[in-house]
């Protein structure tokens, strides 16, 4: 029975669920503890390493993408006390978020001849525009979106700005008791990847990769074994798709002890 999930998306970023909707969400699934981790952003309706909202314990966490050099991956900060340099880093992504959008915009407006009705705003991703490509009369789907236009190798494509590795490291563990390596499993290589959790707190134990990669749960925990690490997982929410993966009631205890007890 999952009992705390710890990846979860707002509005904040890339998700669709509010901080008003989260309770009825988590209840409706049975969940007792989620974890906010917006992308490249920490949610400004937060002020607390995790409180208690309508009966619902609310972890505050960030999902911060980092160049690793071989690939980009993502580390979830989990009980964030914000900083000035995590804050001055988060602002430079979402500026660079505004820009980036601004140009993906402007390129399937060129390539479709639609118009999307979508403003450049911080938090704004590719799933925003893949939705507001949807709504329109572009003639795709959200799915067709991503394969003909947007995806990587689309002809709408942008680049974004990344946080180093090392830096990424160093500004999450400052800022959060807790860092780890995000579902291994969705990298082009998977063994650099888990690697690199040597550097870490935590790795992603239990996610629902779907067609997304192939889970190797037990290879996670031996990477967890090897380097003293906690499991987390999470449903990786950007709808309400809360309680898909998770931990039990023994494994939230231990990633809760480090983070102390939540605000009421």
């Amino acid at each position: 029975m999952v009992v705390a999930d710890l990846h979860a998306h707002t509005t904040a970023s890339d998700g669709t669920m509010t901080l008003e909707t989260l309770p009825r969400v988590a209840d409706e699934a049975g969940v007792e503890v989620v974890a906010v981790t917006d992308h490249d952003r920490f949610h400004p309706g937060l002020d607390a390493p995790a409180s208690e909202l309508d009966g619902v314990t609310v972890v505050r966490g960030i999902e911060l993408r980092v160049d690793a050099g071989f690939e980009e991956l993502d580390l979830l900060g989990y009980g964030l006390v914000e900083t000035d340099d995590l804050r001055a880093e988060c602002e430079r992504l979402q500026r660079n978020r505004v820009e980036r959008g601004r140009e993906i915009v402007e390129r399937v407006e060129a390539e479709t001849g639609a118009e999307l009705g979508i403003e450049p705003r911080e938090g704004l991703g590719r799933p925003h525009i893949a939705r507001a490509i949807a709504e329109s009369d572009a003639g795709y789907d959200y799915e067709g979106a991503f394969e003909h236009l947007i995806g990587d190798d689309g002809p709408c494509y942008v680049g974004r700005d990344v946080t180093s590795f090392d830096r990424g490291v160093d500004l999450l563990s400052d800022a959060c008791p807790v860092v780890g390596l995000a579902h291994p499993f969705r990298y082009e290589d998977p063994e650099a990847a888990l690697a690199l959790c040597e550097h870490l707190d935590a790795v992603e134990r239990f996610y629902p990769y779907g067609d997304r990669g192939e889970d190797d749960p037990e290879r996670v925990e031996a990477v967890a074994a090897e380097h003293d690490l906690l499991l987390t997982g999470g449903s990786d929410a950007h709808g309400e798709e809360i309680g898909l993966a998770g931990l039990d009631g023994d494994g939230w205890e231990r990633v809760r002890a480090r983070l102390g007890e939540p605000r009421t």
